[in-house]
């Protein structure tokens, strides 16, 4: 089943416009997704315009795979780069711990069946998949812990804590090497995993991955490349200092011409802020510079530049000449991302998620301004998994999926209301409606006796229906204890289609899912996913 973005808590109106209103959103992003007729003209644009980095690029890919062994399709893929008629089908995401959350593979899903079906039908070019790792983020944070369904069916955060304080700035997450903390993570994960004849091989697999000394970007690229090789899906690592060495032309310009750049973004962002909202903060400079205490954000001061947080200043000569000596120092925040990657592919499409949707909003003045076509921004299939065991649940208490897709509360009000044999939430409505009509009618009657027993009547219908509220709430809360193996039943459920009030595919891990049904999983996810449908799935497995 298919359910509307716009009937689930949370999207913003931007997101919402940008698929089913795109007419309202026309003057931010200029390309529409769903505008067929235009893509011979797009994909025409991207193949005359010249790169003259591409051999260079294809063999900094070539090196970053070094040291696996990529399947025939990737190896095809990779040198038809070479080729103008070559497009790329461009996604990315940070290095989330054993994967991330679902959502990451619904992304490289979406850009795989994408770059398949445009192949099938534009027989002039030639559409392949990249993932674009994004390591040069220094946000820990976010990329430390995971969510799993334990064998309790109740939701469990896991963190990887590495033992350094929250404080330090540990710079690009990329370079983040596993210390020992990594096993103990990985020793609670099998305590957790219910056993399954699954079990022993998926954690054979993530052991192999995640590993002391290894660092984020090798594990995650490791994982990837595990399940998605075979379908000629490219890794590229941006963090590679040769791949920095290419950018250069781009630090550059966003240096010297900054003043016009940062206009440019407050501009269009004061613009959304007028009818939607502006995704990302506007920055003065869209870059940071790496030292050995971490990552730092570049800052305009007067006539020079500095370090967020840092007082050592520089003149833009000299930070021109850093750019130039040591490239691999710089990295570009998330504005200035999408230029670097469109500089160095021709990218016919980014697949991304609602929040990529909503601050690409921001790049797009940009593109123009670095002589770079825009790629159309194509939405991510976004999905929610329903077992057998939930859906006979679902079943069994009159309830539908998008029921879920709401607070727990009214799921146990509707429950209740679907099991008793009294509609009590009804009963005391017309109770309350019953009361107030009566008292009403006494106070009129009251009025005409002595008008000052009025006041006296609006104390006691307040008191009366105060008391009946609370006989409401001892109501409810018996049918709940009456029904409490039910409700605990339909929590778990909730833990699992809508965990944490979120999306399935926002807050669990492919862990969970793996665990129980194989690491097929993945190409089932594949057969499943439907890339033009443009709302909420939710597929039973």
């Amino acid at each position: 089943m298919f359910i509307n973005f716009s009937d689930i808590p949370g999207h913003q109106n931007l997101f919402l416009d940008y698929l089913y209103e795109f007419s309202n959103v026309k003057r931010f992003y200029g390309k529409d997704f769903r505008d067929k007729t235009f893509y011979p003209q797009h994909f025409n644009l991207l193949a005359q315009k010249e790169k003259h980095h591409t051999l260079e690029l294809l063999e900094i890919i070539h090196n970053q795979y070094s040291n696996l062994t990529p399947d025939e399709k990737t190896i095809r893929n990779i040198e038809s780069l070479k080729q103008k008629n070559t497009l790329a089908i461009v996604t990315g995401q940070q290095l989330g711990i054993f994967g991330g959350p679902l959502y990451t593979f619904y992304k490289i899903l979406t850009s795989i069946k994408l770059s398949y079906a445009l192949n099938e039908k534009y027989s002039n070019y030639n559409f392949v998949p990249v993932f674009w790792l994004e390591g040069d983020d220094h946000d820990f944070e976010e990329v430390k812990s995971f969510n799993l369904i334990d064998e309790n069916n109740e939701l469990v955060t896991m963190d990887y804590n590495d033992g350094i304080g929250e404080e330090i700035n540990r710079g690009s997450v990329g370079k983040i090497k596993f210390n020992g903390a990594v096993e103990i993570l990985l020793d609670e994960l099998q305590k957790q995993l219910r056993d399954t004849e699954f079990k022993p091989k998926l954690m054979d697999l993530l052991k192999s991955f995640y590993k002391v000394g290894s660092t984020f970007k090798d594990a995650f690229k490791e994982l990837i490349f595990y399940f998605f090789d075979k379908f000629g899906v490219i890794i590229f690592d941006p963090s590679d200092p040769k791949v920095k060495k290419l950018l250069k032309p781009i630090f550059k310009k966003e240096v010297e011409e900054f003043r016009e750049h940062a206009n440019e973004v407050v501009s269009i962002s004061a613009k959304l802020e007028e009818s939607y909202h502006a995704q990302v903060k506007a920055r003065p400079i869209n870059l940071f510079m790496s030292e050995e205490d971490g990552r730092h954000l570049i800052e305009p001061i007067e006539s020079e530049f500095r370090l967020k947080g840092k007082r050592k200043k520089f003149s833009k000569e000299t930070l021109l000449e850093q750019i130039e000596i040591s490239p691999e120092k710089f990295s570009p925040n998330v504005l200035l991302r999408p230029i670097c990657q469109d500089y160095l592919f021709r990218t016919a499409f980014y697949v991304g998620g609602p929040s990529e949707i909503s601050y690409f909003a921001q790049v797009i003045p940009l593109y123009k301004m670095f002589d770079i076509e825009q790629p159309i921004i194509y939405p991510r299939s976004s999905l929610t998994i329903a077992e057998k065991n939930i859906q006979k649940l679902v079943e069994k208490f009159n309830l539908s999926y998008s029921d879920f897709f709401n607070d727990k509360e009214s799921i146990t009000k509707k429950i209740i209301g679907n099991l008793s044999e009294v509609n009590s939430e009804q009963a005391f409505d017309n109770c309350s409606k019953e009361i107030t009509i009566a008292l009403d009618n006494l106070k009129e009657k009251l009025f005409a006796i002595d008008n000052t027993l009025v006041d006296l009547t609006n104390k006691t219908s307040e008191k009366i229906l105060q008391n009946l509220e609370l006989l409401k709430e001892r109501s409810s809360d018996a049918q709940k204890r009456k029904h409490d193996v039910t409700i605990r039943q339909i929590n778990r459920v909730s833990n699992i289609l809508y965990p944490n009030s979120n999306l399935q595919e926002r807050e669990l891990n492919f862990i969970y899912f793996a665990n129980k049904y194989g690491l097929d999983i993945v190409k089932w996810m594949f057969d499943q996913i439907e890339i033009e449908k443009f709302e909420h799935q939710v597929t039973e497995l």
